[in-house]
């Protein structure tokens, strides 16, 4: 099984390098200084124990360079992913999958409306990782992966679970990918926009009680959607959950705090956006939610002027 890792940031480039052990990875992202360090010096992995390992992969910044895989996977930001299924289809065999790791809702509709149903695979994983410079990432946090599989593609998600596994990542199937998603998403709502706001790592939100107070508002208000969709969640308790999660990660920089850090575009809008959206469309108030969406689109609105 080839596979082409489309956005190689923190997670593409964790996700490839390690399935680099048991399968032919090629890393494709824009990003020319990353693609430059991983060719001269190899892909730089800090572990969770603080060690670091050196993969030797294939990197590129130019699509038309992959050849044919029979599996890309989907990193890149929300706004992108339109392209990245494009991109997906230069180089995509007939029979292949594009799987979308992706945070927030409508990644996968958006690849299927490019490559079709028959190509297209969901899923969602716990693993965290923050992206140090060119070439070089930390694995700050690690957790199940769960792969969407339907009737028609389940003989290739058997096989993309089995890669996964054979590379050390613990991988669920499921048939209930509206319980998957939603599951991530209300961990990414109880996190993600928090750590952007005050600039503190995942551990800090469990840790102290004001902002602990914030995350579970906005994680109940998720939870209210949810259930009102007829959505049955992967865990018992979502607030316990999250919280664990914040615990297990504790150390994380979330992707959207790196997208502030770096003054770049956040994917707000498919994550707390999209409980305000279904919110609205289902008649129940998601106040908090709200006042997060609102403060990241004026902290990324005052990057260029900011003290």
């Amino acid at each position: 099984m080839k596979i082409a890792i489309v956005g190689a940031g923190a997670m593409g480039s964790l996700f490839g390098g390690t399935l680099s052990n048991v399968a032919p990875v090629i890393l494709l992202d824009p990003w020319r200084e990353h693609v430059a360090a991983i060719r001269r010096d190899g892909l730089h992995i800090v572990e969770l124990d603080g060690s670091e390992r050196i993969v030797r992969v294939a990197a590129t910044d130019d699509p038309n360079e992959v050849g044919a895989v029979d599996l890309a996977i989907i990193f890149v930001k929300s706004r992108q992913t339109e392209m990245a299924a494009r991109w997906a289809k230069r180089f995509l065999r007939e029979d292949g999958l594009a799987l979308t790791l992706q945070n927030g809702l409508g990644n996968a509709e958006t690849i299927a409306g490019v490559l079709g149903w028959q190509r297209t695979c969901s899923g969602v994983t716990a693993h965290g990782a923050t992206l140090l410079g060119p070439g070089r990432v930390r694995h700050a946090g690690q957790g199940p992966t769960h792969l969407a599989t339907r009737p028609e593609i389940a003989d290739r998600v058997a096989a993309v679970a089995d890669t996964f596994r054979r590379a050390g990542f613990e991988v669920h199937v499921s048939a209930d990918l509206d319980s998957l998603v939603w599951g991530k998403l209300i961990i990414n709502v109880g996190i993600n926009a928090l750590t952007a706001i005050l600039r503190v790592p995942n551990g800090a939100l469990a840790e102290i009680e004001a902002i602990d107070a914030l995350m579970a508002a906005a994680v109940t208000e998720a939870v209210q959607v949810a259930e009102a969709k007829g959505i049955a969640l992967p865990y018992p308790d979502p607030l316990q959950r999250v919280r664990e999660v914040c615990v297990a990660t504790a150390a994380n920089r979330s992707s959207m705090l790196q997208d502030v850090l770096r003054g770049a575009p956040t994917e707000i809008d498919v994550i707390n956006g999209a409980v305000v959206r279904e919110g609205q469309r289902l008649g129940i108030p998601t106040p908090t939610n709200r006042f997060l969406v609102q403060t990241i689109k004026a902290i990324e609105a005052s990057y260029g002027v900011r003290v």
